[in-house]
């Protein structure tokens, strides 16, 4: 079992498509007996993600800033729901609770939760996989940013390597599989207390 963190829209507008994926990944996520880290929003992907884990059985984390709590945009359901101070510490949060990150479709949020975990990871202050799904080439611009950044030399072949692109749910979970298989998944239980020799 593992804890993924899915990083997707809150956005009301987007097509239901989108909606739609982000429910069949949170079906995965239960399927494989793993559990969510997500932003801790009750609406749009954010919301469907999360709830499609706990119809499977799984368990979910949420992490919000107390100003989104505010707007009465927090999922309440969650199993565990952890109020930050900020984005920030929002974010922090996240990538300490998880064992491996997908990303979704999303916005400007969505883009900069992916940039700063595949920033840490291309740094080595993690060995978490990074796995972008993206089965409708949304990101595909994206993609070939990347290339060019990399054929200009701003970033490096460990950067890029250290970022995953998957076209299909069960594509993005044997990436993470392979990757899960390398680095020590983050214990369920973290409060036991060992006894003295």
């Amino acid at each position: 079992m593992a804890r993924i963190c899915v990083f997707c829209a809150s956005s009301l507008r987007i097509d239901p498509s989108y909606v739609q994926l982000a429910a069949r990944v949170g079906r995965a996520i239960a399927a494989r007996g793993h559990d969510l880290v997500s932003g801790g929003g009750s609406i749009s992907m954010m919301g469907a993600v999360a709830q499609a884990v706990r119809d499977g059985g799984g368990h979910t984390i949420g992490v919000i800033p107390q100003f989104l709590v505010d707007r009465e945009v927090a999922d309440h359901a969650s199993d565990e729901l952890i109020v930050t101070d900020d984005m920030r510490s929002r974010k922090g949060r996240m990538e300490e609770l998880a064992d491996a990150f997908i990303t979704l479709p999303g916005g400007i949020g969505t883009l900069e939760e992916l940039t700063e975990v595949w920033t840490a990871a291309s740094l080595g202050m993690h060995a978490k996989p990074v796995v972008v799904l993206d089965p409708t080439g949304l990101y595909e611009p994206l993609r070939v940013l990347v290339q060019r950044l990399t054929d200009q030399g701003f970033l490096s072949e460990a950067a890029v390597e250290s970022l995953t692109w998957a076209t299909s749910i069960d594509e993005a979970f044997a990436w993470i599989d392979h990757g899960l298989g390398e680095v020590a998944v983050t214990p369920a239980v973290t409060d036991q207390v060992e006894s003295a020799p």
